[in-house]
């Protein structure tokens, strides 16, 4: 990308999110639990223009860090997303997420009278990665499958 294609500024200090596959931008929002209220100054491009990807979608949010747990959820909905953390306008650490094992804490059980979502049951929603692509997730406990488009409507609040 040129000077000339730079469409937002750069951000002093927080996450850019580059990468993320185009249209998928919303997803990574809610997985981050960003509505637009939280005061962030935050940037969402949406089907730019990419070499790599064809076209792609890209994420700028000032002061925030992205939690490792966040990064694995992001990674199952953006395979090819990277993550940039910037400090004083510069990239200080650069790394691609890697996909988890299993999701624990996380993502709810799409069967709703799985024992995971019972509210006076002390279980922990858990679910095993079964396939990277087409992303799809098991229920440990119901066997229940959550593709990865559902994963950022089934968060845990």
């Amino acid at each position: 990308m040129t000077a000339e294609d730079l469409k937002v500024a750069k951000i002093k200090n927080g996450t850019v999110i580059d990468h993320i596959r185009a249209g998928r931008a919303l997803q990574v929002l809610r997985i981050l639990g960003i509505g637009g209220d939280e005061g962030n100054t935050m940037a969402v491009l949406m089907n730019v223009p990419s070499r790599k990807l064809g076209k792609k979608d890209l994420v700028k949010i000032e002061d925030k860090t992205v939690q490792a747990g966040q990064a694995q959820l992001i990674s199952l909905v953006a395979p090819e997303a990277s993550l940039n953390i910037i400090s004083n306008y510069e990239v200080k650490e650069k790394y691609k997420p890697q996909p988890p094992h299993t999701v624990e804490g996380l993502v709810r059980c799409p069967n709703s009278r799985c024992i995971s979502n019972k509210p006076e049951e002390p279980i922990v929603p858990k679910l095993s990665v079964e396939s990277q692509d087409p992303v799809m997730l098991r229920c440990v406990y119901c066997r229940a499958v959550l593709s990865g488009d559902e994963i950022s409507t089934h968060l845990v609040e």
